[in-house]
């Protein structure tokens, strides 16, 4: 059974009540709206002591790969949606290796720092492994390193960095040149 506007005041007035709010409520009061801001941009990690601790170790450098969906040991996705996720991130970390215009090395080290979100609970570095690997074959791409074995790479080695505020986990790579020991001289 439907009823017009008119009808429902009507039936309201008999009630004794009325449609419209008493006068002792309070006007809603829109909440403003929270501007989060440009994403956090994590401080680079303090890497200085395990740097040191390389043999041969040279020049230094630090790419912050942009926000996106990461890999993890954990998840159990289906094989395309992998792939793509893997191609996205190994096309990331070519193009910022050749936009900063990264020399080709012979041997490095690679350390990934992995930037969290924000949450209260433990985390492994160690599961963000395969974005490590597609991001490192994007280096390979790039030309950075001629192949990603032992002969030319040491790592990629996992590290926990400071998290950022928003948005999801991020990472770091740093790339440290690893000079040897006949070419010091």
């Amino acid at each position: 059974m439907r009823i017009t506007a008119k009808e429902f005041a009507a039936l309201l007035e008999s009630r004794g009540t009325s449609a419209a709010p008493p006068a002792s409520a309070k006007p809603r009061q829109a909440r403003p709206r929270v501007n989060p801001g440009p994403p956090s941009v994590p401080t680079p990690p303090a890497l200085g002591a395990l740097l040191d601790g390389l043999d041969g170790a040279g020049r230094s450098w630090t790419l912050l790969m942009p926000y996106g969906e990461l890999l993890t040991s954990n998840q159990r996705l289906h094989h395309m949606a992998e792939h793509r996720i893997r191609r996205r991130l190994r096309s990331e970390a070519e193009q910022m290796a050749r936009a900063r215009r990264l020399p080709q090395l012979d041997r490095a080290a690679v350390h990934y720092v992995l930037h969290p979100r924000p949450i209260n609970r433990k985390r492994d570095p160690g599961n963000w492994a395969p974005t490590a690997k597609a991001y490192v074959d994007g280096l390979v791409d790039a030309g950075l390193l001629p192949d990603d074995n032992s002969a030319h790479l040491r790592g990629p080695y996992p590290e926990i960095g400071p998290p950022v505020s928003t948005g999801l986990a991020r990472m770091s790579l740093v790339i440290t040149e690893l000079i040897a020991p006949s070419e010091l001289r």
